[in-house]
């Protein structure tokens, strides 16, 4: 990061701003932007959502073909927007749900649109999305709990912001789309790759349960279409054979959790999220849910039987703990019997549970329940064997997920990079007005060499 600081500097006399570069002016909001309040006559115009993590899009396209875009009966009425408008969700300005838009369309009444009055909006756009900005947005916000939150116009206005000159405005804004075009397309990058790492360990997982971990040993057709040849010693069963079967039902809800009890708590909006209770999982209840809960024992499977989405039904979790868990509601759990290693069962439960999602009911939210579970085969080798695989898995895993850890430090030490570099370049702790365009393009590896100085700079 260019480190570079304006010559001098003055107290800006508003908190959330500090110091900023002597040339710069304070000014109330009202007079760098105005209130607009067009209306739609048709409601034909392009329906844009306002996100704290994406700005401003097009909702259609987010909606899968063939559905609605919103659940209004009309968009009569709706607030219009064009390119260049600040759009504002007033229940979320403190979490910055803001942005400036790139398209012309029309937002849901609820929402504010003001069009800039002096300089260039996509600076404000940066500005306005910063931690300090977010802060002040919510001290202007009017409400008891952050969910009932509102900033009205008149608090925004209210608000004194930092007004560098027009050219240092549009400067500052040319320099923070290309680094953080920059740092997204890294971003993306790495994202991609964690993704074929992920695919590399199901692959991992599928033919080790499936094909065992000898390739010369000889084969034979299982009889299961999806399971297709198995080793020749090996036997394949029902689920049911192998494993007893329960549902989920202790009751309670997320703001019953707590972080020490004698019980833990297995709640569903807590296990599709992970592939191992073990230590690190801290949600607990105490005694008044376990008259009435299903115990999870070490070595059991826990199953996701409802979710929103197809990919995450089916999940499943290995519980690795000696104290006793109990199951919430909207899971399932497979209790392994002698004959079959809980490792080895949950190893194959990330191939058979694809099986089940055929079975899966529902339009918005999909499930299966307990018979179709009944229904599944899986292959069975000796319990030695089964052992030896799920610490075959076990090892290869570990290479991969230590390769996923690093990428992800990465990727984090990259969007602090980010955060910090948009604060100060809109504050003007650094300066940066001598920016151009680069004539040739630089690899996208110097980002994390720029984020790795960075930090080194600051601490």
């Amino acid at each position: 990061m260019a480190k570079e600081n304006y010559n001098k500097y003055k107290n800006s006399t508003v908190s959330w701003l500090g110091k900023i570069p002597d040339h710069w002016e304070i000014r109330r909001i009202k007079y760098v932007f105005q209130e607009l309040d067009q209306r739609s006559e048709t409601g034909k115009e392009d329906l844009l959502s306002v996100s704290q993590y994406t700005g401003i899009t097009k909702k259609s396209d987010k909606v899968a073909e063939g559905e609605n875009i919103s659940n209004a009966k009309t968009l009569e009425g709706y607030k219009i927007v064009e390119k260049g408008n600040l759009v504002i969700n007033i229940m979320l300005a403190w979490n910055g749900s803001l942005g400036i838009s790139k398209y012309n369309g029309i937002v849901s009444p609820a929402y504010c649109v003001y069009k800039n009055l002096i300089g260039d909006e996509r600076y404000f756009g940066y500005l306005f999305k910063t931690k300090n900005a977010k802060q002040e947005f919510k001290k202007q916000s009017t409400g008891i709990i952050d969910s009932r939150l509102r900033m009205y116009t008149d608090s925004f206005f209210n608000i004194k912001t930092v007004l560098p000159p027009k050219q240092e405005q549009t400067t500052i804004a040319n320099f923070l789309d290309y680094k953080t075009e920059k740092i997204n397309r890294f971003i993306t990058k790495k994202k991609q790759l964690i993704e074929l790492l992920n695919e590399q360990k199901a692959a991992i997982i599928n033919q080790a349960v499936t094909k065992g971990i000898n390739p010369n040993v000889p084969m034979k057709d299982s009889g299961i279409e999806w399971l297709g040849e198995i080793p020749e010693h090996w036997k394949t069963t029902k689920l049911i054979g192998v494993s007893n079967f329960v549902r989920g039902n202790s009751s309670f809800k997320k703001d019953e959790l707590l972080s020490n009890g004698n019980y833990v708590a297995l709640q569903y909006g807590k296990t599709y999220k992970i592939d191992e209770v073990d230590k690190n999982f801290q949600f607990y209840v105490n005694d008044e849910f376990y008259k009435d809960s299903q115990v999870v024992n070490k070595g059991d499977v826990i199953i996701v039987s409802t979710s929103e989405t197809i990919e995450d039904l089916g999940h499943s979790a290995f519980y690795n703990r000696t104290d006793i868990g109990l199951l919430g509601g909207e899971q399932m759990l497979l209790k392994p019997n002698k004959k079959i290693d809980g490792k080895y069962l949950y190893y194959s439960s990330k191939v058979f549970t694809k099986e089940l999602r055929k079975y899966s009911t529902g339009v918005k939210v999909f499930r299966f329940n307990i018979n179709d579970l009944k229904t599944i085969y899986t292959s069975i080798p000796p319990i030695e064997e089964q052992i030896k695989i799920s610490e075959y898995i076990q090892s290869e895993l570990n290479t991969v997920t230590k390769t996923i850890t690093t990428i992800e430090k990465e990727i984090t030490l990259v969007e602090e990079y980010k955060t910090a570099l948009i604060a100060e370049a809109v504050t003007g702790k650094i300066d940066v007005r001598d920016f151009k365009l680069p004539t040739e393009e630089t690899p996208l590896t110097m980002v994390a060499e720029e984020a790795s100085n960075y930090k080194k700079e600051v601490n």
